[in-house]
């Protein structure tokens, strides 16, 4: 178990250059199930969306929050996911009677380790912002120290990187907080083959688009994808068909938070391709949203195609740690 002085090291730790033993910690979470999507209303048809339900969670474990990304396993119960502080979580879902989120079971926290082996403190260092499973290996993007590495799966909690995937752009062109925020990995019988896949926040080429790319296979290269003011991309997941979406938010005093997803045709993601799509779902504070930053796509056993979603707290109270669940219609084939 983590000693409480060492957590407090660990959060303070984005100033600190230190390094230590790889820590580990099993957490307790408390959920508030999610009945309405949008405040005071009973509708659950959003366009193609149809909302299933959510949670907000929360934890007097000072580790949880500022979730990045989530990948969830075949099961479509148990997960992997990320912390912008460097940390793997480790967990399951609760489902009541009807189907519905009710809360997380089996959660572990796990300090990320370097290429040393010790688990590195640096905030810079292992600002973890995208993830992606594939077989024998999970795969994970960093913003500041911007690079794809991959870890062994199983065992990728313990384990420092076993390799990189290299950019088909020069590094120097990310932006320091606005790099690789999403990595998916497309579909094996898709035409990428099974790539993985990285879109960038903020960081944009000359004609403003998002930088893009293509990390392997005989479609690697570099793309961009439209960039529509004032939103920011914060995630993307393949469908079944190939086709990507992209998670958005988008943030100002006046408005306040704002998020949506937007479908990309996975035919037009090709080297040197621009990319833009249509937007599936828009919410603003009128809906159940705060800092959506991870959005994953699980295919359940009767064939349903549902999108998960959840949202970074930034460790503050302001914020909420909050999962949403849709089902997508006839847009799946």
């Amino acid at each position: 178990m983590l000693r409480r002085p060492l957590v407090a090291l660990f959060l303070l730790a984005s100033t600190a250059d230190v390094q230590a033993e790889a820590l580990y910690e099993t957490v307790p979470v408390r959920s508030r199930q999610i009945t309405e999507f949008q405040v005071g209303s009973d509708t659950a048809a959003f366009g193609a969306l149809e909302f299933i339900g959510g949670i907000e969670m929360t934890s007097t474990n000072a580790l949880f929050g500022a979730l990045s990304s989530i990948r969830f396993r075949p099961d479509g119960r148990s997960f992997v996911a990320v912390l912008d502080t460097g940390h793997w979580v480790e967990g399951a879902v609760l489902r009541d009677g009807a189907g519905r989120l009710s809360g997380l079971s089996d959660l572990t926290i796990t300090s990320m380790t370097d290429g040393s082996g010790a688990a590195q403190l640096k905030k810079w260092k292992v600002d973890s912002e995208g993830l992606a499973l594939r077989d024998g290996e999970v795969v994970v993007s960093f913003e500041q120290s911007h690079r794809v590495d991959v870890y062994p799966d199983p065992g990728f909690a313990s384990s420092r990187p076993v390799g990189q995937l290299r950019l088909p752009f020069p590094v120097a062109e990310l932006r320091n907080n606005g790099g690789l925020e999403t990595l998916a990995i497309a579909p094996k019988q898709g035409p990428l083959a099974g790539a993985a896949v990285v879109v960038s926040e903020r960081s944009v080429d000359t004609s403003d688009n998002l930088l893009a790319a293509i990390l392997e296979g005989p479609m690697r290269g570099a793309f961009t994808v439209v960039r529509h003011d004032p939103y920011a991309v914060t995630d993307g997941a393949f469908l079944p068909n190939g086709d990507l979406l992209l998670l958005e938010r988008r943030f100002n005093f006046a408005s306040g938070l704002g998020m949506r997803i937007r479908r990309i045709a996975g035919g037009d993601i090709r080297p040197d391709a621009v990319v833009d799509g249509e937007v599936l779902l828009e919410a603003d504070m009128g809906y159940q949203i705060d800092n959506m930053e991870g959005i994953d796509v699980i295919t359940t056993a009767d064939g349903e195609t549902r999108l998960i979603l959840v949202s970074d707290d930034n460790h503050s109270i302001l914020e909420r740690n909050l999962m949403l669940e849709f089902r997508l219609g006839n847009y799946s084939n």
